[in-house]
This record gives structure tokens, sequence and C-alpha cells, in this order.
């Protein structure tokens, strides 16, 4: 298979590999190994300086990310782009862009759309759990999440 220049570039350094611990740290994962794809993101969080608009409960920030795979080299050069480009920016389940606009820019085959989907759904879980966690609000439904 043939990868381009910019997924060599994300899986070679894959700068956001790695685990986060401590009191402000959020996981979530999804995939499953068996399946041949598995995908953990960990999120550390502040909240922000500033006092929320209008006293809304402040959006916590993601001050640092981190991601761990079992996974081919497109999954693992999005997530180390995921993470990178996370940094600093107020907690989304949603990822940086959508996941056709992010195959597009990794020229992803279609083949491996369904892979993008689980790292859709680690990073909304991490999200969650962030959410949940800092007690700014309700953990954010996911679809097919639900309990």
């Amino acid at each position: 298979m043939t990868y381009s220049a910019l997924t060599r570039r994300y899986f070679d350094c894959a700068d956001g590999a790695g685990v986060l611990t401590g009191p402000r740290v959020a996981r979530g994962a999804a995939g499953s190994r068996a399946q041949g794809t598995w995908l953990q993101f960990d999120l550390a969080w502040r909240l922000p300086t500033a006092p929320p608009l209008l006293g809304a409960a402040p959006a916590p920030q993601i001050e640092a990310a981190r991601f761990l795979a079992f996974a081919c080299p497109h999954t693992i050069a999005v997530a180390s782009w995921v993470v990178e480009c996370s940094v600093g920016r107020a907690v989304s389940a949603k990822l940086p862009e959508p996941v056709q606009a992010i195959a597009h820019r990794f020229d992803l085959p279609v083949a491996k759309l369904g892979r993008l989907l689980i790292v859709e759904d680690a990073w909304a879980a991490a999200a969650a759990a962030l959410i949940v966690a800092a007690g700014t609000g309700p953990a954010p439904r996911i679809a097919g999440c639900e309990t």
C-alpha cells in the first residue's frame, strides 16, 4: 500500500503517542484488537482563567493529549494529527474536522473510512469523560453509545 506524504510524516513521528496520568486526565477508547483496530485517547485538561460569558459554565481546555493505538499506519497518523490539533482548544466531542475532510487530507482509501469512525468514537469517548470529570456538564450523547 502507498501512503501520502502527510500520512508518512505523522506515522513516522507519532509525536502524540503515549499515556497521560493524573487527577485531571480523562481517557476514552474504541475498537478492538481482535478486529484489527483499537485506539485510546488521554486528555489532560484545565479550566480557562478567563471568566465564562454570561454565567455559562467554563469550557475545559485541552492542556495535553496522547494516544495509544493498535492500528494501521493511516489510523496512527490521523490519531497523531488529532492530538496535535487539539492542544490548547476547548474540549469538543467532535474531531477537528469532519471524517470526510480528514479522509481527503490524508488521502485515505475508501476501505479505510471505517477506521476513521473508530478514531471519531475514541475521541468522543475521551471528550465525554473529560466533560464529566471537569464537572462542567453532562456527558454529550453519542449516537449508538446510549446505556
